[in-house]
């Protein structure tokens, strides 16, 4: 075996290569992603803020194209890993920006269920008509939708530690309660023509605390948005916030429960019996509830930025059309007009529920993604490391056994009574010379990396042929193995890396000779080159060993598949990414009497 200069390169396939350089480019771009993350979240005191900050800290450092890719922080890399967001963005409502087609879903819904109201309005004839039972339904669907929401919304906020998150989550639980109270005095509702408790006026106080209540929890919340959780008196635990605003949220609703059943003579007098609105009702119930909603409205879209500001300045708008669509035409109760309001009260119910559950649908697909993602990364990283290995010892393997062979020559040489010195001498140089061609082979898997340019010279395919015989004669020799060289004469000068080409050859002539070594009968090793119609030279290596099966046709090039029971399973792969480098191709083609044959083309020098 001849020297191989350091220069030269050890050439890895290219499926090998992208796994290799696809990992490498990750780590650095994950990491990066989440020092930005960590940047932009540094005020942040969450569980997973604190977990990105520490990680981010960490050293992602390159190692030699033999060792793992150190991977990035779990959680770091589900926040940034195939997500349809930026990188510097939570995947929540309250911090996501709305995109165009939330905007106009946003304004479709509102003007979309104004319009249908309208049209209601016009088709009615405004007559009372009470239903049974209709309150208790409209009122248990709005609890469960209002309980539900605010679960949501406690969990979003033990992740995010957001004041407002937290603010509005009452909200919802504060809608929840007063609608208890609202439901227990509305008249009809569990007793015949009476409320179940308190007088003519309490529904009505009840009423006007639940709309105004929840739009002053709405401006608490856009005026809290900015807050940061590291103040001072956000610094108690995610349970001890909760249980606090919890128990505000309760004694609140307490104390309306009661002034609307004990002192219920001071409440507005806006109901002139269980069915019609008095004149006061505009002035009693519209003001408060309207100018609130305004104020939530217009603080929401001077400091909006969210997907969930978009929509709770929806449920506002519907807030503040809620006195004139209820008053107006027909002032009074079980009207059209009336249970198109409270329909309309309970979609403004459900649209942040909808919200929350559709984002927690793409928060879990986007979790699956990040799980499949990262389990696919370190499988492929464990075929890389695999393949890696197996190439290397492929590759050295050849050097190393002709060190050995050439070693154990030289001390038969020297162990004559009458030692041959020059001849001992002479192995001994084939010995450095193969020790240099390992320390090559090693050397050279840097550059490969690095995608160093290689050195393409034209030369002889013929001559390339003879050559490669002859390094391997004396195997052919020991199995007893016939050559057939047929070169076609003048055949014009190939481009290309002579080593690397070199390297094909040998592998196809190496498996041919394992093939017929195993196999008894005529063992013939036929070598050819011709020129193609096209202009390329095709080099062709056929054998009389056992064949390939049918069933292995299609994978004799994949990384780590071999036949052998000693085989690495990289040589075809290897043979096959030095052809395509070269603009090349290498083919098995099927005998029909029996062995294997393989083809590689290279272009001409124009």
């Amino acid at each position: 075996m001849g020297q191989l200069a350091v220069s030269d390169q050890w050439h890895v396939p290219a499926s090998i290569r992208s796994a290799y350089e696809f990992h490498q480019s990750r780590s650095k771009r994950t990491a990066c992603q989440s020092a930005r993350l960590v940047k932009r979240l540094r005020d942040g005191q969450s569980p997973v803020q604190s977990y990105q900050r520490q990680s981010a800290q960490q050293e992602f450092c390159g190692v030699g194209p033999l060792a793992l890719i150190v991977p990035p922080p779990r959680v770091a890399a589900m926040a940034a890993e195939h997500a349809n967001i930026s990188e510097e963005e939570l995947i929540f409502a309250s911090s996501l920006s709305p995109g165009r087609v939330q905007k106009r879903a946003a304004l479709l819904i509102a003007f979309g269920i104004l319009a249908a109201f309208f049209i209601i309005i016009s088709l009615s004839n405004n007559e009372q008509r009470p239903f049974p039972g209709f309150i208790l339904v409209f009122v248990s669907s709005m609890l469960v939708c209002d309980f539900i929401t605010a679960i949501l919304l406690f969990s979003q906020y033990s992740i995010l530690r957001s004041p407002a998150i937290l603010v509005v989550a009452n909200g919802y639980v504060f809608t929840a309660l007063i609608l208890i109270g609202w439901t227990l005095t509305f008249p009809g509702s569990l007793l015949p023509d009476r409320p179940y408790i308190g007088a003519l006026q309490s529904a009505s106080g009840f009423y006007i605390a639940w709309r105004s209540g929840f739009a002053a929890f709405v401006i608490g919340y856009a005026l809290s948005k900015d807050a940061h959780p590291t103040a001072p008196r956000w610094t108690i635990s995610v349970r001890s916030a909760v249980a606090v605003s919890l128990l505000l949220t309760v004694a609140v609703v307490g104390l309306i429960s009661l002034l609307c059943l004990e002192y219920e003579p001071l409440l507005p007098h806006i109901m002139e019996d269980s069915l019609h609105y008095s004149p006061a009702y505009p002035y009693a119930v519209g003001i408060p509830n309207c100018s609130l909603s305004i104020i939530a409205l217009a603080l929401l879209w001077i400091r909006r930025r969210s997907t969930l500001d978009l929509w709770l300045m929806v449920v506002m708008f519907f807030y503040a059309m809620d006195m004139p669509l209820s008053y107006f035409p027909s002032p009074g109760r079980f009207t059209d007009g009336w249970y198109a309001v409270r329909f309309i009260t309970f979609l403004t119910s459900i649209i942040i529920l909808v919200l929350l559950l559709y984002e927690i649908s793409s928060m879990y697909g986007r979790l699956l993604s990040a799980v499949f993602a990262q389990r696919r990364e370190r499988e492929a990283r464990l075929v890389t490391r695999d393949a890696v290995a197996a190439i290397i010892s492929h590759e050295i393997k050849q050097p190393l056994s002709a060190m050995i062979t050439r070693a154990e020559t030289s001390l038969r040489w020297l162990d004559r009574p009458v030692p041959d010195i020059e001849k001992a001498k002479a192995e001994l140089k084939h010995v450095a010379a193969d020790g240099y061609r390992a320390g090559a082979v090693i050397e050279s898997i840097r550059a490969n990396f690095k995608k160093d340019a290689r050195i393409r010279t034209s030369f002889n395919i013929n001559d390339l042929i003879a050559e490669t015989i002859s390094l391997v004669r004396a195997d052919l020799q020991r199995h007893r193995i016939q050559v057939e060289a047929e070169p076609q004469a003048e055949l014009p000068q190939v481009m290309g890396d002579r080593i690397q080409l070199q390297q094909v050859l040998l592998n196809l002539i190496t498996n041919a000779i394992d093939a017929m070594a195993v196999k008894d009968g005529p063992r013939i090793l036929a070598v050819s080159s011709r020129i193609r119609n096209d202009g390329g030279v095709v080099v062709s290596v056929a054998d009389t060993g056992h064949g390939i099966g049918a069933h292995d046709i299609d994978r004799l090039f994949n990384p780590l598949f071999t036949t052998k029971s000693n085989g690495m399973g990289m040589g075809l792969s290897i043979c096959r990414s030095i052809m395509e480098a070269h603009e090349g191709e290498l083919l098995a083609v099927p005998k029909a009497l029996g062995g294997a044959e393989f083809q590689f083309v290279l272009r001409t020098v124009l």
